[in-house]
């Protein structure tokens, strides 16, 4: 088991770092690296590392990393795998100690790989490294404003927050980073462990956990790596903050495709429930459910409660989000006479008064207002998770105006899903978001998350 623990400062939030195989075309990776740190607003010092030299994106170059002095906190690494090896050695020589390598070819990749895996091992014992990766794609780091940091060739920065995702697959951060701008998750750090060389899930969970300015922590792992310590990191965290975990290669052709993929030795599924369950972890087993945790959990991170009452316009997607509620855990318990009673005064007769409730097509803002004013009045749910169909004859913004203009003095959760043709989707999603209300673009999404809150409360008080 190992006992030390590593400084990530140097990976997450340097003073400066050194790009090495910097270029001026941001479709190269070293290029790529460069201009989304200038993107990112990154304010410590850059020096682009290319034996040409010159001006790279508009910042002076140099020629090896021994000219740069004093060492940097960072230096990340962009060459070709035959020439990693020289770059490791030339930057040690001249005092860099902590290096994020970006690039493959090591333990994931054959007997070659193995080798070159071997030797950087060697190097970094020698000199007393850190490497970060290899085999990763970097990490962002917009938990605070203040001191931005993006050393990745992701193509976009997520849209910021407090929830923070690591990964053993940069492609899954990819996507992350688009479901953060579509769904609305605030997402705010992604960390590409890569092979995990030096720097593993456990280690990056345990910086993320004692992080202040961090709410959520979502997991991607193909492997435990070092069980006892990621187990013990686990249990703490998921004490200060929820920790999601989706666990890849639980069945034997995804545990052959993780060993290829990052030469990492998968959990079976019994292993993945148990490990989770044991180490207080909230597990889901598909990217959906843990992009709506991130989603549900970066606004409630406390969870939410079970008792849950469904406001729709429609029959249908009532039904299917019923099913879905009660699946994922949640209850739809019955409204009192008294509530019943007041309800019946407020909508048309046939309109249905039960759980899930349904307006009719033809609800307008009067009649969510009121319904939902009555609703909290009546203090009988955990949450209130809203349906809107949107009709031709219905005027949405009148209605989403008015949901989030009562959203600011609800004391219970609000949760509203809009289906359906939405001409001004970003506009409506926007204004509800802004007003402390997620906002789902499906009904049985919406069931899902809150099922997923609710289960994250149930492990916290247990």
């Amino acid at each position: 088991m190992r006992t030390n623990r590593p400084d990530l400062a140097p990976f997450l939030n340097p003073a400066s770092i050194a790009v090495v195989g910097a270029g001026e075309r941001p479709t190269s990776s070293g290029g790529a690296v460069l201009s989304m740190l200038k993107r990112a607003g990154y304010r410590g010092r850059i020096v682009p590392v290319n034996p040409k030299g010159g001006i790279i994106q508009g910042l002076a170059a140099v020629t090896s990393v021994r000219m740069i002095s004093p060492p940097v906190d960072l230096v990340a690494v962009l060459v070709r795998p035959d020439l990693i090896l020289d770059v490791v050695r030339e930057a040690a020589e001249c005092g860099h100690r902590n290096l994020l390598i970006l690039p493959g070819g090591f333990a994931e990749a054959g007997a070659e790989g193995r080798q070159r895996d071997a030797r950087l091992r060697e190097l970094a014992g020698e000199f007393g490294l850190t490497i970060g990766g290899p085999n990763c794609a970097g990490s962002i780091n917009l938990l605070d404003a203040e001191q931005p940091f993006a050393a990745t060739f992701f193509r976009d920065l997520p849209r910021g927050g407090g929830v923070a995702m690591i990964s053993q697959s940069g492609a899954l951060i990819e996507e992350a980073i688009a479901a953060s701008h579509r769904l609305h998750i605030p997402l705010g750090a992604v960390v590409s462990v890569g092979n995990g060389m030096h720097l593993g899930v456990a280690d990056y969970l345990r910086y993320f956990a004692d992080d202040p300015k961090c709410t959520v922590i979502l997991l991607y792992m193909e492997s435990l790596g070092d069980e006892p310590v990621l187990a013990e990191v686990a249990r703490t965290a998921s004490l200060r903050k929820p920790v999601v975990a989706l666990i890849g290669g639980r069945t034997v052709p995804g545990q052959a495709a993780a060993f290829s993929h990052t030469g990492s030795r998968a959990v079976d599924e019994h292993g993945a429930a148990e490990f989770c369950h044991r180490n207080g972890l909230l597990r889901v087993t598909s990217l959906r459910a843990l992009m709506l945790a991130g989603k549900v959990l970066g606004r409630y991170p406390q969870g939410l409660g079970k008792r849950v009452l469904l406001l729709s316009n429609s029959g249908g997607p009532g039904v299917l989000a019923a099913d879905q509620a009660v699946e994922s855990g949640l209850q739809l318990p019955g409204l009192s006479a008294d509530l019943t009673q007041a309800l019946r005064a407020l909508i048309p007769a046939e309109a249905t008064v039960s759980n899930p409730m349904d307006l009719l097509a033809d609800a307008r803002e009067d009649r969510f207002a009121a319904v939902l004013q009555a609703v909290l009045r009546a203090d009988e749910f955990d949450a209130i998770l809203m349906i809107h169909v949107v009709p031709f004859m219905v005027e949405a913004k009148a209605v989403v105006d008015e949901i989030a203009r009562l959203a600011r003095s609800a004391r219970i959760p609000l949760m509203h899903a809009m289906m359906g043709t939405l001409p001004d989707r970003e506009e409506w999603f926007a204004c509800l978001e802004g007003a402390a209300v997620p906002v789902f673009d499906d009904a049985e999404d919406m069931c899902l998350a809150a099922g997923l809150a609710a289960t994250w409360s149930v492990h916290l008080h247990h």
